[in-house]
């Protein structure tokens, strides 16, 4: 088994959809009932303690210490299987998770750039606390937030807070890039919007020196294996952050600016 896991790396997974036969447009990013509950079993074989990204965000803090070799669940947009038979496998083995609402694409005649899908409705966002999910933003529209101007980016941040906190009634501080795009900017609007963490993608494991602002996450493929899984979760095959950004994604985000000028917002994913 890699070394890394005994060390302080932290395996943080990123789910979308569970469904067997999803829209062509998320297939890439879905995983079957069967795929979804094997992976947890390996979570729970794995010997790590789960939590939530709020406890690693106390950590990133300076706050209290994580427990021996923590994994972290999160899942994005809402889909419709999320406050059902996805929540229901979570809860037989006892998992917490985070998960990033897309509040524009849940909310009945709400504006969204994710394309037709099966989705939970904002009305069901208070069961998924009641089994133990930890809820946290994914923008109202799901844009490529580092292309937007300041007064799209801060309505984009601000506008899912408020309508969580108001239906929840308590505060709402984690974001999700959508499709992990973030810039220096937009992480600083983030912290301004009130936001105490933000997750990305990166493909990598998170680490207790992780950017509390640009967190990575392990994004889970549907051609991705229990085996794969199980890799992460030792540690092993993929880098640790923080690290810098690449020449590569720095010159990706200044094209997709540029084409964003141009067309306008652009879905991210």
């Amino acid at each position: 088994m890699n070394d890394r896991a005994n060390g302080p790396y932290i395996p943080v997974l990123l789910y979308h959809a569970v469904m067997e036969d999803p829209p062509e447009w998320i297939a890439e990013f879905t995983v079957t009932p069967r795929q979804f509950t094997d992976q947890l079993d390996a979570v729970v074989a794995s010997g790590r303690t789960p939590v939530t990204v709020g406890a690693l965000v106390e950590r990133l803090a300076g706050g209290a210490p994580l427990p021996d070799r923590p994994v972290i669940i999160t899942i994005d947009d809402g889909f419709a299987d999320l406050p059902g038979p996805t929540a229901e496998a979570l809860a037989e083995r006892s998992l917490p998770s985070t998960v990033y609402l897309t509040t524009g694409a849940i909310t009945p005649g709400g504006r969204s750039l994710l394309p037709p899908a099966p989705m939970m409705t904002l009305s069901q966002v208070p069961l998924l606390e009641q089994y133990g999910m930890e809820i946290g933003t994914h923008t109202v529209t799901h844009p490529q937030l580092d292309t937007l101007r300041r007064g799209a980016l801060e309505r984009e941040l601000r506008e899912p807070r408020e309508v969580l906190e108001d239906l929840l009634g308590h505060e709402v501080t984690h974001l999700a890039y959508p499709h992990g795009y973030s810039s220096r900017g937009v992480r600083r609007a983030a912290l301004r919007a009130g936001y105490t963490s933000a997750v990305a993608v990166r493909h990598a494991l998170s680490s207790e020196t992780d950017d509390a602002y640009r967190i990575a996450r392990l994004i889970v493929r549907r051609t991705h294996t229990t085996a794969d899984v199980e890799g992460w979760l030792a540690g092993g095959g993929v880098p640790v952050a923080p690290f810098p950004e690449s020449v590569k994604t720095l010159g990706w985000r200044w094209y997709r600016r540029a084409r964003a000028a141009v067309r306008g917002p652009v879905f991210a994913g």
